[in-house]
């Protein structure tokens, strides 16, 4: 069964079964774990729920479909009583408490950390024409709806008060390679400089020199342009809609391609200093090239993509168009974390949790990656071939024996393996589906008014 194990997972499945940590342990130890709260000049005394600890529960919590304190609090004592030690108490309140200790930075530094170990792991064949290639989106979550939420990432103006929830808006880049995530960012969703370009710029040290950005229209502007050249990153993107692009001009490289020059506004935008605008160059080469989608059932018909790789020999317009139609995996990537792992909502009562919520279903999201990897090196194929709801699900079949029993962790972590390298996606990259669901929600009324309000109100009708 496992007979397609190679030599460098066996190695890592027998470090897995020499070691007796909980849950993630053997990618988070207590040692790197403790060193990032050492970096970061977090002290902490040795308890229960030390740091490592904690944030392996958190781990577990995020992953459980339950999602819920006491569940998480339930496992460590069944890890604990395992391996004869002292229960501690059921009550959540020390694991919350243990939750709030740890600084917000930890969470951002190991998702960082895990996601720059696993890019740097891809294999050159799995790479766009030997680069790097990093892919940006953005989407929408929601959280629970108390006053400081609402006072850090306030609702729509559109909703009614104590009607909506507070919202916030994400930025995540990720390794088209691997899928992992390499760095995000969360913000408020309404309100000046809270759009995903903002968020976006605050992610540019992520981008290494050499590498390609891959986006969407939102970033095809000249300043992103500029910011990434100054990184020495490439851009390819489709053009913003708001530009008008005449190929009838410009300097050609084929047909419905051509080299165009965009030029430094003169007004210097509120969200940048004086120092960067002067110092971004007056203009910029950008290579504009339309292709037409052949497929039928597409909704999109026509493209123009914006880009910064003029070489129309190397970079030719097919290798081009190929690229641009993976950055939809950006949009499975994101569903992944908001379906799979139900991130769509989170729990937290107060903003510093949530973002630390957010950042540590980011990192679960990097370990379950880390395993997507090791089973697709041993399986001779592409990490984008192998299905993430299939691993998250047995994945937690494997953490659910591990936690009563840890005698045999290394022959179940390579039947994890084994299961993870036979869960395929199924290969159809001209599907067609329409967008709309068949399940009729249910017939319930939509509260249109605060919940005391309306609790009131039926009160004093019952009373009547």
């Amino acid at each position: 069964m496992f007979g397609q194990i190679g030599c460098a997972v066996r190695a890592q499945v027998s470090a897995v079964g020499n070691c007796d940590g909980l849950f993630f342990s053997e990618r988070l130890s207590p040692e790197s774990v403790r060193s990032a709260c050492e970096k970061l000049q977090h002290e902490f005394r040795e308890r229960v729920f030390s740091p490592a600890v904690t944030l392996w529960v958190f781990l577990a919590q995020v992953l459980s479909g339950d999602h819920s304190c006491r569940e998480a609090v339930a496992k460590l004592n069944f890890w604990r009583i395992a391996r004869n030690l002292k229960p501690c108490s059921t009550y959540t309140g020390s694991y919350c408490e243990a939750r709030q200790r740890l600084p917000e930075q930890l969470f951002v530094e190991l998702v960082r950390s895990t996601g720059r170990e696993l890019a740097q792991q891809a294999e050159e064949a799995w790479q766009w024409l030997g680069r790097i290639v990093k892919v940006i989106d953005g989407a929408t979550i929601t959280m629970a709806d108390t006053q400081a939420n609402q006072q850090q990432y306030p609702q729509p103006r559109t909703q009614a008060a104590g009607v909506g929830f507070p919202i916030a808006r994400i930025v995540v880049v990720f390794s088209l390679a691997i899928g992992v995530v390499v760095d995000a960012a969360i913000g408020p969703y309404k309100g000046k400089r809270t759009g995903e370009n903002n968020l976006f710029r605050s992610l540019l040290g992520c981008f290494l020199p050499g590498e390609i950005a891959l986006a969407d229209s939102y970033y095809a502007s000249f300043w992103d342009f500029a910011l990434l050249l100054e990184h020495q990153v490439d851009l390819v993107a489709r053009a913003h809609h708001k530009r008008k692009i005449d190929f009838r001009t410009g300097a050609k490289l084929g047909r419905y391609d051509q080299v165009v020059t965009y030029f430094k506004p003169n007004q210097r935008p509120a969200w940048m200093d004086l120092a960067t605008y002067e110092r971004l160059p007056a203009s910029i080469q950008i290579r504009h090239l339309r292709y037409w989608v052949a497929q039928s059932g597409f909704r999109t018909r026509v493209i123009t993509l914006a880009t910064t790789l003029i070489d129309a020999n190397f970079y030719t317009a097919d290798e081009l168009a190929n690229l641009y139609r993976r950055r939809w995996q950006a949009e499975l990537h994101l569903r992944s974390l908001k379906a799979h792992l139900q991130m769509d909502h989170l729990r937290s009562k107060q903003p510093a949790t949530v973002r630390k919520e957010f950042y540590t279903h980011l990192l679960a999201y990097n370990l379950i990656r880390g395993i997507m990897l090791e089973a697709a090196v041993a399986a001779g194929v592409s990490p984008h071939q192998l299905s993430f709801k299939g691993t998250l699900q047995s994945l937690g079949v494997f953490l659910g024996m591990v936690i009563a029993d840890a005698t045999h962790v290394e022959r179940l972590y390579a039947a994890l393996l084994w299961m993870t390298s036979t869960h395929r996606v199924g290969d159809r990259p001209d599907r067609i589906e329409p967008r709309l669901i068949k399940r009729r929600p249910k017939p319930h009324k939509l509260l249109q008014e605060p919940r005391s309000i309306a609790r009131n109100r039926l009160l004093h009708t019952r009373c009547a």
